[in-house]
């Protein structure tokens, strides 16, 4: 598969200037790698968007930067604007192809359970990504899950189902849970979500009886204070 490459220049913009740059349909971006400083950048919004939408945090793309050498790397952190969802910073990581780095790689769930879709569980996905270490060239681009597998309510996947290649090193804990179907609630446990939670009072004590002694000692309190 051909590498996705991604365009980019120098920025000599910090602070309160990168408001301009966002207005101008870029974003501030920042490259960095144990080998090499940290370069600032600035990438086109839109052509951002696109290639990180097909390279996640776990693909290599090919950075250019003023046009240069292409340089390998990964999206290492990418932040999003809270309302609108576009991507407002990118940290990319310079990676070297001969040396094992970690990353995380997300979980893909295939399939259907006919636990949830014949017994109306509720299907629970605890982890949408695991942790690997591996050379940059071997990282898997998702682990595949199929959740037919869950067909009632006892089955479970967990981190150790996971196919993995020989040349990748899991690193989530083997025994964390990746997906489940819970049983649907029985007319027994609605009701009793649906009841008002009650305070317990102690016995022979009246709720009124509470409230009287709380204003009582309340007053004692202020006497005691305008006394001393």
């Amino acid at each position: 598969m051909e590498k996705i490459v991604l365009a980019a220049e120098s920025r000599t913009e910090t602070g309160k200037k990168n408001r301009q740059l966002r207005a101008k349909g870029l974003v501030p971006a920042v490259m960095y790698g144990r080998a090499q400083d940290a370069s600032s950048l600035r990438l086109i919004a839109k052509e951002l968007e696109k290639v990180y939408a097909q390279a996640g945090g776990n693909k290599i793309i090919g950075l250019k930067v003023d046009g240069g050498r292409s340089t390998n790397v990964l999206f290492h952190d990418v932040q999003h604007d809270s309302r609108t969802g576009a991507i407002i910073h990118a940290d990319l990581y310079a990676v070297k192809m001969d040396e094992k780095i970690k990353t995380e790689v997300p979980i893909h769930f295939v399939g259907e359970s006919t636990a949830v879709y014949q017994q109306e569980g509720t299907l629970l996905k605890n982890l949408e990504a695991v942790e690997v270490e591996a050379l940059p060239g071997d990282l898997p681009e998702s682990f595949e899950v199929d959740i037919a597998v869950l067909d009632d309510f006892e089955k479970t996947v967990h981190v150790s189902d996971l196919v993995v290649p020989e040349n990748v090193t899991l690193l989530s804990d083997p025994e964390e849970l990746i997906a489940k179907v819970e049983a649907p609630r029985s007319a027994e446990e609605l009701a009793e979500l649906e009841e008002a939670p009650t305070e317990d009072l102690p016995a022979g004590v009246a709720e009124d009886q509470t409230a009287v002694t709380e204003e009582n000692e309340g007053d004692a309190d202020r006497q005691g204070k305008e006394a001393s």
